[in-house]
Formats: C-alpha cells, structure tokens, sequence
C-alpha cells in the first residue's frame, strides 16, 4: 500500500523525468536551427553539439511563463580556427543566435 511520501515521490520522480524528456526535445530543435543557421552563412557547425548552460523562467509575448535557455556552440568559417556561438529558446522557439566575430567564407578566398 502505498503513503503519501510514497505517491510524492512517484509524482516528483515523473516531474523530472518529463522535464529531461522536453528539454532533450528543446535541445534537438536548438541544434537543427543552429546547423540551418551557420549553413545559411556558409559556416559550419563544430563537434555537431549545442551544450545547455544557463536556464531560466521568463514570460513570452502572450505573457505565458515559459522556460528560457541558452546554448553555447563552436563553429568555424576556415576549418582551422573556433569561434564561439550560443542560440537562445523561449519554451520550444528559438529567439535568437549570438555569433563571435569572425572570418567571413569569402574573405578566405580573397
């Protein structure tokens, strides 16, 4: 027979199992953006990855409390030399993408 620590636990185990679920589903829509965004620039994506390092609550346009997260990547333009990246969500939509300064493809072959 199950308690009340006993159901609280379950509920809380299968809280955070839900919310590694979506945030695994979050992370793959941030790492296809981010491979069409760089291609789209002719750049290109390093060790095929986005790493999640700063998470957060905030309210989208419709005012709806959603999680914000930021992932950071490495790319490059020449194959020799890293740049840093990172792509920011608001829930499941990617808001925005934040490159370094770097090398532009055409300014390699000139």
């Amino acid at each position: 027979m199950l308690d009340l620590f006993d159901v609280t636990a379950l509920f809380g185990f299968c809280a955070i199992l839900g919310y590694f679920w979506r945030a695994q589903g979050t992370r793959e829509i941030a790492l296809r953006a981010t491979r069409q965004h760089l291609q789209q620039q002719q750049l290109s994506l390093l060790d095929g990855n986005v790493a999640l390092r700063a998470v957060w609550f905030k309210r989208n346009r419709q005012g709806e409390l959603k999680l914000w997260r930021r992932y950071i990547f490495e790319f490059t333009a020449t194959g020799h030399e890293r740049y840093k990246g990172c792509v920011i969500t608001l829930g499941n939509r990617v808001e925005n993408f934040q490159l370094e300064p770097h090398r532009f493809p055409d300014d390699i072959l000139h």
